[in-house]
């Protein structure tokens, strides 16, 4: 199951304490307490790995290491270890307390959430021409905590749209290299899956419904990974008895849930035409062109039908600059 919104506890490392302690050698007196480490930061960086917030299902609180106490002799204490938590591309960490938001972007993201406690002086750091033998010290720094939201937004050029069943999948599969399950049921998809076409990232959302805007079926769940893509593809299902209604009840969802979704570009894809004949496909096309003009109509076991697919991917790609 996709883990793509977690509420986990951060906090950030505390700075070790400064140390008093003097020169016990023959004739000395002086002040050798050394400062405390610096807390770890936290920090959250990109990973590739979409199930990535799964691991914070569970444990919900992170800590970095603590810094080191300072010494005796000028030895400082260690800084502490930093935690960096990995995500995937497209998270947002919400601050819960300052409420900034933090967003990972691209592959080399590395955001820092949270900063370390400083560490505490030690009586080295106060002596003076009038103060030869100090016994002050300073405590470590506490680290920053609080509540943080992480929350998946898919970054996908296209987003693939429809109804349960409507070939999204079986086409992902037959365009990139993913391995999204694929079977005759309502709801096989049930976590967004991604593919790459030559640099081009094509996003398979899981089936809408009548009322999808509202909670039915897999809901806004998924509805809000629609909102990071460029281009929506409207797969319609060749074996429909209504194409049109099909449309209109996903256009609606669409739009209930966020005005402007209606302003993406969209094509519509015809799938499943092997189910069909050649006339009734032709009929079909002319219907749905009455919607939209820019209609393909296809079956993954059509070559050349994949081929006009793979063009109109590819002049996506050119057009966005996508370069591999």
């Amino acid at each position: 199951m996709l883990i793509d919104e977690v509420t986990i506890r951060i906090i950030a490392g505390k700075g070790g304490n400064g140390c008093v302690a003097f020169d016990k050698s023959k004739g000395g007196r002086g002040p050798t307490g050394a400062s405390g480490g610096r807390g770890g930061d936290v920090y959250m960086a990109a990973t590739s790995n979409l199930n990535a917030l799964g691991k914070f299902r569970f444990k919900k609180e992170f800590e970095a290491e603590d810094g080191k106490d300072g010494q005796n002799r000028l030895l400082d204490g260690r800084n502490g270890e930093d935690l960096i938590l990995e995500v995937p591309i497209g998270t947002i960490a919400h601050n819960l307390v300052t409420h900034r938001d933090f967003e990972i972007m691209t592959p080399n993201d590395k955001i820092q959430l949270a900063r370390g406690g400083k560490g505490g002086r030690g009586n080295w750091s106060f002596r003076s021409s009038t103060n030869t033998t100090p016994k002050e010290s300073e405590q470590g720094r506490p680290g920053q905590e609080f509540d943080c939201t992480l929350e998946l937004n898919l970054i996908a050029q296209v987003g693939f749209i429809g109804f349960p069943s409507a070939g999204k999948s079986s086409l992902l599969n037959a365009l990139t290299k993913a391995d999204a399950k694929v079977a005759a049921y309502p709801f096989t998809t049930l976590e967004p899956n991604l593919g790459d076409f030559y640099g081009l990232i094509i996003a398979d959302i899981p089936g809408l419904i009548e009322g999808a805007s509202e909670g039915k079926g897999l809901g806004t769940r998924f509805l809000r990974h629609i909102k990071r893509t460029n281009i929506l593809i409207h797969c319609l299902s060749a074996e429909s008895d209504d194409l049109k209604r099909d449309y209109d009840i996903i256009r609606k969802e669409l739009v209930k849930y966020e005005p402007e979704l209606a302003e993406k570009k969209e094509y519509i894809f015809l799938t499943k035409t092997d189910l069909i004949s050649a006339e009734e496909k032709e009929k079909k096309i002319k219907e749905l062109k009455k919607i939209n003009p820019d209609v393909l109509a296809l079956s993954i076991y059509d070559f050349d039908a994949l081929e006009e697919v793979k063009k109109l991917l590819t002049k996506i790609k050119d057009d966005a600059g996508i370069k591999i």
